[in-house]
């Protein structure tokens, strides 16, 4: 299943942004710090241009440390880019972001040259939660839903610090079928776009490899690494049932409550401290979707007629 999610408001955020951007100093984009990649939008690289950008590893308090650790040095490896790791909610931390800005674009401060910041991110990345923790109060809307902030925001941040907000924004095609399944597993995309079991049997695939200790804490799994790496994804999806009681009449599984229990024990941070994607796993992902796409364009385009309808006359 392909997780896709845009609605219109999306869209206009999209246009807002680009005529936003021309009036900025610094990006400041917020990803999950448990799918570092898989939140990243790659609309923003067109949008940008040569902006410094920083990029926000939130809610790190809750994703693997030395994941974080590798997805730190992974971005700030890449010319006009800053990473941090931080909580939105503890301030000490998000003053820093300011800091980091001032040093990303040395040239802007003081009343005549305000720095101008730019804020964005997917939905359900914590950026309202950051900008009412450095703004010392509740300014922006926050909430566990996907899409809570839907117009743009100017806020100030200090005489010479503007912030503008925007809403949260995925991208109109995600071709990376892990990064669908991790969005939607965090709660990125609206409740409409995903299948419950899917993402739940998606979402224990991969921890019953990369984090089994975990997983068999939180669900009183007996088997070692090794069988719980061979137990086919539906006898764990079963086993999970069973163990939170997601039965129906004749003690048959409740496949439906059963992917709401791992899904919700992920989102509410019941299992640990997970990331969901390492650089080099997120790389391979998107070099084969890209692979995919570019082959699915060749093929679109081989089809009998397809030169004659991209090259028909407009009326």
């Amino acid at each position: 299943m392909s997780v896709q999610w845009f609605p219109g408001h999306m869209h206009l955020t999209r246009k807002a942004m680009a005529e936003r951007v021309k009036g900025t100093d610094v990006v400041i984009e917020m990803l999950d710090a448990r799918l570092p990649g898989s939140s990243a939008n790659p609309l923003l690289r067109g949008m940008i241009a040569n902006l410094p950008t920083l990029k926000v590893l939130n809610k790190q308090d809750l994703a693997d440390p030395e994941r974080t650790a590798e997805w730190l040095a992974h971005y700030n490896a890449q010319p006009g880019t800053r990473a941090l790791a931080l909580d939105a909610s503890v301030s000490a931390p998000a003053r820093a972001l300011i800091n980091a800005s001032f040093e990303l674009a040395p040239h802007r401060g003081g009343m005549i040259k305000p720095l101008r910041i730019l804020i964005c991110g997917i939905p359900n990345v914590g950026k309202s939660t950051l900008i009412n923790t450095l703004l010392g109060k509740r300014s922006a809307k926050t909430g566990d839903e996907a899409g809570v902030t839907r117009t743009e925001q100017r806020l100030v941040l200090a005489d010479d610090v503007y912030l503008y907000d925007t809403p949260g924004v995925l991208w109109p095609k995600i071709i990376v079928p892990e990064s669908g399944q991790r969005l939607a597993a965090s709660g990125a995309v609206g409740r409409n776009a995903y299948e419950d079991d899917v993402v739940a049997l998606d979402l224990l695939g991969y921890l019953k490899t990369a984090y089994p200790a975990l997983l068999r804490a939180r669900y009183k799994l007996s088997a070692d690494d090794t069988a719980l790496a061979a137990t086919p994804d539906e006898d764990l999806l079963e086993a999970v049932g069973r163990q939170r009681g997601a039965l129906v009449a004749g003690g048959k599984i409740h496949w439906t409550k059963a992917a709401e229990a791992v899904i919700g024990d992920f989102r509410n941070h019941l299992l640990g401290r997970i990331t969901l994607e390492t650089p080099a796993e997120f790389g391979a992902w998107l070099r084969g979707a890209q692979r995919a796409e570019a082959q699915r364009l060749a093929d679109k385009n081989a089809e009998p007629g397809a030169s004659r309808r991209a090259t028909r006359p407009r009326a």
